[in-house]
């Protein structure tokens, strides 16, 4: 058994490998030959580095991020998105770029990306801490995960009328960052972007006894004294940072956090957290090393929307694992 479980992670180290370097000589409109690298390669050292790189840490916060809700809500359907964390991401850059543009609020205070960062992560803490509050008085998961969803759906409302709302040139600024884009982060982002997603990831360590206790539900995690509502109140408050967080440099970027979860669950039958951890972590960079890879390779000199990508993969991946097993 164990032996079985070494060669599936070392056949999945193998594949992170491979797509990296897919990732880095064909994640572009151009593909770069060996030969040339230095350390002069613009290309290479400026745009191809950063985004694989990127591609790698959006990979491993989204897959471990859905990890935690399908555990937490027991759900194979929970994501990261479910609870309105990236709703409250996008509805904040709405309000920037589109009713700021319109009104002319931000018209000199507008710094592009940076600001855009700033209100992604914004309305990710704000709608953090109204599920938070909720999670404290709430004690059902189901409700919780409802009214979830139901924020997310307000959200989406006031987003949709902003949208109806705004200029053609706002508009279109605001759908191509909801496409979702490996390619916007660069070296510098980088030096915020990843320490704070290690920092995040590490911290679930020590929350691997109340996943494995979560699992097998409330009552059971009391039994062997694990608070219930404290657990799930920072274990929702690591989902929503590491969502919030790559949501804010990446946009929003669909199916990882729902789809690698359940295809680690397939790959590892064991119920032990960590294994799940440490493999929803190889194969959600996997995932999106190879998505960006396809994203540049499929037209040529046309990069097409990463989400495009991620939702032909995934969304054909969960309707048949639903059809698979009908349990659930």
């Amino acid at each position: 058994m164990e032996k079985n479980i070494s060669i599936k992670f070392f056949i999945l180290v193998s594949l992170l490998i491979i797509a990296g370097f897919l990732s880095l000589l064909f994640g572009g409109s151009e593909t770069i030959n060996l030969n040339d690298l230095s350390l002069n390669n613009f290309i290479f050292w400026q745009i191809r580095f950063p985004k694989t790189i990127t591609a790698i840490i959006a990979g491993c916060t989204l897959a471990t991020a859905g990890l935690i809700l399908q555990v937490i809500f027991r759900n194979p359907l929970a994501g990261p998105y479910v609870l309105g964390i990236s709703s409250g991401a996008s509805l904040m850059v709405a309000i920037s770029i589109l009713a700021g543009s319109s009104l002319h609020v931000f018209s000199e205070f507008f710094i592009g990306k940076a600001f855009i960062v700033t209100s992604a992560i914004t309305g990710s803490f704000l709608v953090t801490l109204l599920i938070l509050a909720i999670s404290k008085k709430v004690n059902s998961n189901v409700i919780l995960l409802l009214i979830g969803l139901m924020i997310s759906q307000i959200c989406g409302a006031i987003q949709t009328a902003l949208e109806y709302f705004s200029d053609a040139t706002s508009l279109k600024n605001f759908v191509t960052w909801g496409m979702g884009s490996l390619s916007n982060t660069t070296n510098f982002d980088l030096t915020i972007y990843f320490p704070i997603a290690l920092l995040t990831l590490a911290a679930i360590l020590f929350f691997i006894k109340p996943l494995n206790a979560l699992l097998l539900g409330e009552n059971y995690s009391q039994n062997i004294g694990i608070n219930f509502k404290t657990s799930r109140f920072y274990l929702i408050l690591i989902s929503s940072v590491l969502t919030g967080l790559t949501t804010a440099f990446c946009g929003p970027i669909a199916f990882i956090g729902i789809a690698v979860p359940i295809l680690s669950r397939m790959i590892f039958t064991s119920s032990k957290q960590h294994i799940h951890i440490l493999s929803c972590l190889l194969i959600g960079s996997i995932t999106l090393l190879l998505s960006d890879a396809l994203s540049n390779s499929i037209i040529h000199n046309v990069s097409l929307p990463i989400n495009m990508i991620t939702t032909f993969i995934g969304a054909p991946l969960v309707i048949y694992l639903m059809f698979k097993n009908k349990s659930w």
